[in-house]
């Protein structure tokens, strides 16, 4: 197992090729870092707009709408539960009043209200949502389609400016299939599964010195001189493309100084906070720095509750106490990343969207005193902000009850579809899935709404 703290863990010296996926980019794939970048821009489609980037802030368990960002305040008491919304800067717009930087912050981002989708378990959700279709692989818990890190991965080429074109943040790492949301490749080739990032890179610095690097390099020349000297058509360079690309990733210095928070203004790193707070920070420092596709699982824990994700079932905890100690910070890093997106010049080329696999039942459980909500994928709400997106808006509507949209149902195919318009990513673009059917990225549309 691999930790990106500037060392490594794990049972065995040999690296396979799946560590080699999860890390190479930081220094430690060696030559087969070239092979693999070769392999990708072998079959890679088409790239995406240059310097234009997603982060995905992944509210893993499911975020009730009704206690974030669509309140029924009329609703009966076992329906519109234990908190009233509050008006914010923009007319018409609403949301929780344990969300009050949100509140001073809507004419940066606007809500989606009338997603939907037919998943109700977690991973099935997780599948359905980040990669618009529900299937599993056989006897496993994970897509069989490839999620949106995985296309962007395939579809950006691997690389951009000496960095990885898709990361992963605060990932789960395991004997089995590594979890993060948005990382499986589905039935792709492994070579485009997002590797994850935990811990940033505190103090690191290449595994492989610089003297045993230039030995490298000089035995690579000399392979590359020999395959030269047999190659009688001369299309062999002697060093190409893909082993420069794979050099600049081992001697970069961007890659140190993106994960390397202590180079921010310490107001900044503040201003997000500790915790989830940082790994927000990191992600719009990974952006900046050329990487395409960010993902930062969004945990629900607090000092208040045992809750650790947002799977507000009243057998699990009290829904009311876990968003008491989870909204405040939820609030500020969120907020903290669209301002500092705007503040900085990055609110056309940086797209956040801000969601989890579904929402909750509307109809409040009882348990032992305490109160949740069940899994409910037949409405949730989405926030988005930058990417050149119309600000301070509100896009569909649910019913009087939150239970479904009454008003511009949307799927999570068009979801995809804007992410990936973004990112200069054609959502209409065919692959052949395994039985060698012709399958599109996404059956949906990008949101004309939001542009």
């Amino acid at each position: 197992m691999i930790e990106f703290d500037g060392r490594l863990v794990g049972k065995s010296p040999l690296w396979t090729r799946r560590d080699c996926l999860r890390a190479g980019f930081l220094g430690l794939g060696g030559l087969t870092l070239a092979d693999l970048l070769r392999e990708r821009a072998a079959t890679a489609g088409e790239t995406g707009k240059a310097e234009t980037s997603v982060i995905l802030l992944f509210v893993h368990g499911g975020p009730s709408h009704l206690e974030t960002y669509d309140m029924k305040p009329e609703a009966p008491d076992d329906i519109r539960g234990p908190f009233a919304p509050i008006r914010t800067n923009v007319a018409g717009i609403d949301v929780c009043e344990h969300l009050p930087m949100h509140a001073k912050t809507a004419h940066r981002f606007t809500l989606i209200r009338s997603c939907h989708h037919d998943q109700s378990n977690h991973f099935e959700g997780h599948a359905r949502f980040l990669s618009g279709y529900g299937q599993f692989k056989t006897g496993t818990s994970e897509s069989h389609y490839p999620m949106v890190g995985a296309v962007a991965n395939r579809a950006l080429g691997g690389i951009r400016r000496g960095m990885p074109a898709a990361v992963a943040i605060n990932g789960v790492v395991l004997n089995g299939p590594d979890y993060s949301p948005g990382i499986a490749q589905g039935f792709w080739s492994a070579q485009y599964r997002v590797p994850i990032c935990n811990g940033g890179l505190r103090d690191a610095s290449l595994t492989v010195g610089t003297r045993q690097l230039e030995d490298r390099m000089r035995l690579l020349k000399s392979f590359d001189k020999l395959r030269s000297g047999l190659d009688v058509a001369g299309s062999m360079d002697a060093l190409d493309v893909f082993n420069q690309r794979a050099v600049e990733i081992l001697t970069t210095d961007r890659a140190r100084r993106a994960f390397d928070l202590t180079l921010e203004d310490p107001r900044v790193r503040a201003r997000y906070g500790d915790g989830y707070g940082q790994e927000a920070l990191l992600a719009r420092r990974l952006v900046e720095a050329g990487v395409g596709f960010v993902s930062v699982r969004i945990p629900g824990g607090s000092s208040l509750s045992k809750a650790y994700d947002w799977d507000d079932h009243a057998v699990n905890w009290d829904m009311r106490t876990a968003m008491l100690g989870r909204l405040p910070k939820y609030d500020q890093v969120v907020t903290a990343l669209i301002n500092d997106i705007h503040d900085r010049g990055l609110d056309k080329q940086v797209l956040v969207v801000v969601t989890g696999e579904f929402g909750r039942t509307p109809r409040l459980e009882h348990r032992d005193g305490r109160i949740g909500r069940d899994h409910y994928p037949a409405a949730m709400s989405i926030l988005v902000a930058g990417g050149g997106t119309v600000p301070g808006r509100v896009i569909g509507q649910t019913n009087r009850y939150a239970e479904h949209p009454k008003e511009r149902p949307l799927d999570p195919h068009d979801i995809l579809a804007t992410i990936y318009r973004h990112l200069g990513i054609d959502h209409r673009r065919e692959y052949l899935d395994p039985q060698g059917r012709p399958l599109p990225l996404t059956r949906g549309e990008p949101i004309a709404e939001l542009f």
